[in-house]
């Protein structure tokens, strides 16, 4: 530690000032003199050596009893490095409109509040540090990695209108960081590199609204397995690079409401994560997919306009749909089309949608739902598998359209009926049977089961076309009653 005769004005008024908590004011009183971006250039009479201002933070100059120490001091040059690496302060640092020559370091120190406020910094390593307060560094613009791994703050982490960067690497590195109060990023806050909330505790929720993270060739931020109340990315919030959030447990609300994803191949990523409330709507479509594969949500908010052409939906489960298009959001058509962005055939989509429609009593839209799912499978069957899956749809809608067999009885009854009338049948044995009839005639070729007497007691002359039209009706009723009795099976089966 320096004496306090080989300190410099500057320093000696900081020393002199710290036993009171009093602030000590280095600025000329003009915007461009106290920009800290230009503070390298600031003289003497505004530089404190980091010495000076270590020794202060780790105890010197102690307070007489009951006053309440602080180290508060704005428009300073520090030079040298602040280490404070494993330090025990029992009081406040605040630092307003400063420019650090080297990053401090709170490596595993325990604090109470810290504000770097306005601030010139290289970066600032406080992983495993404690605080008891606050975390500042409201605009304050860092040229290097904030690094809080495994850090833990009891107050708030305030970033709004900050700037981190660290291009190429992580601007924030806080995997591990467990908080008690919220973490605000808003108000201009920019990340020039990727934010890591690897594992992150934050009851008091994460709030981005808009805010900038721009990491375009990795993620913009990486918060999978991070634990929260809140995670809100609106209002104008920006990413250029993945937003993963893979595993993640949000008890109340995730929003994207007006949120810009422009990741260009995964805008997106929650695979596995569960949240209470989604609200998935983007000022515009993401860039890249998205991907909701073995996610849950209770509700999920979203409209015609916020999905991407591709998303990952296998596995994804809700309990309700709210879109803010009313209740044309809710129209199967758009629905279906929604379910059609997962890449390949999967079925799960399809039957949670068709479980979600019967839930609120849209029966019809269910089977609608269900019918759609065999179509999308029939297109990854083998050509015989393709051609019968277009006979099961034609002929009864894979069991979801079982009316569709009784048009087609009505059609072939008809046809039957002005064709047989028009001929002259033979009786089998002349003067047996009941008369003919040409409807009761055609109903007995299309029933293969039982009689009704007629099909027995006439014929028609060999190779005549009523011979064949008989034919054919037999052929179509066993294929219509194996068609019935198929798509039943499979729509019961909910294959």
């Amino acid at each position: 530690m320096l004496p306090y005769e080989e300190m410099t004005a500057p320093e000696r008024e900081l020393w002199d000032a710290f036993p009171e908590g009093r602030r000590v004011d280095l600025r000329v009183g003009t915007p461009s003199g106290d920009d800290p971006a230009e503070g390298a250039d600031w003289g003497p009479e505004r530089t404190l050596r980091a010495a000076v201002v270590t020794a202060l933070a780790r105890g010197a100059n102690a307070a007489p009893p009951g006053a309440v120490t602080a180290l508060r001091v704005a428009g300073a040059r520090i030079t040298g490095r602040l280490d404070l690496a494993d330090a025990d302060i029992g009081h406040m640092l605040w630092f307003e409109d400063c420019w650090f020559e080297e990053a401090p370091s709170f490596y595993g120190a325990a604090t109470r509040t810290i504000g770097i406020i306005g601030c010139q910094v290289p970066g600032i390593d406080a992983r495993l540090a404690s605080m008891a307060g606050t975390l500042s560094l409201e605009r304050s613009v860092l040229h290097g990695r904030l690094s809080l791994m495994r850090a833990r703050i009891a107050g708030e982490l305030q970033l709004g209108g900050a700037t981190l960067s660290a291009p190429n690497g992580w601007a924030l590195f806080a995997g591990g960081l467990v908080m008690e109060g919220g973490v605000f990023c808003r108000r201009g806050f920019t990340a020039h590199g990727g934010i890591r909330l690897l594992g992150a505790h934050l009851p008091g929720g994460l709030f981005m609204e808009g805010a900038r993270l721009d990491n375009p060739d990795g993620p913009a931020l990486l918060a999978d397995n991070a634990v929260a109340q809140t995670l809100v990315f609106s209002d104008g919030f920006t990413a250029q690079g993945t937003v993963r959030l893979r595993g993640a447990q949000v008890s109340d609300q995730l929003t994207f409401d007006g949120a810009l994803l422009n990741g260009e191949d995964v805008a997106l990523d929650c695979s596995r994560m569960q949240a209470a409330d989604l609200h998935f709507t983007p000022a515009a479509p993401p860039a890249g997919a998205v991907d909701l594969r073995g996610a849950h949500v209770s509700v999920l908010h979203d409209g015609e306009s916020s999905w991407p052409g591709v998303v990952r939906l296998q596995g994804f489960s809700y309990a309700s749909l709210q879109s803010k298009d009313g209740p044309r959001g809710h129209d199967v058509t758009r629905r279906v089309a929604w379910i059609r962005r997962e890449p390949g055939y999967a079925p799960q989509p399809y039957e949670q949608l068709a479980s979600w429609y019967r839930q609120i009593g849209h029966e019809d839209d269910a089977r609608k739902v269900l019918l759609a799912k065999q179509r999308h499978r029939r297109s990854t069957l083998h050509p015989a598998g393709r051609v019968w899956g277009h006979l099961l749809d034609g002929l009864v809608g894979y069991g979801y359209r079982p009316w569709l067999a009784g048009v087609w009885i009505v059609a072939l009854a008809v046809l039957g009926t002005v064709v047989f009338d028009a001929g002259s049948p033979k009786q089998t044995q002349a003067g047996q049977g009941p008369p003919f009839n040409p409807l009761v005639y055609t109903l007995d070729l299309l029933i293969p089961i039982g009689g009704l007497g007629q099909r027995t007691a006439w014929y028609w002359a060999d190779g005549s076309p009523a011979q064949w039209l008989a034919y054919a009706l037999i052929a179509a009723g066993w294929l219509l009653t194996t068609a019935v009795v198929a798509g039943v099976t499979r729509s019961l089966n909910k294959s």
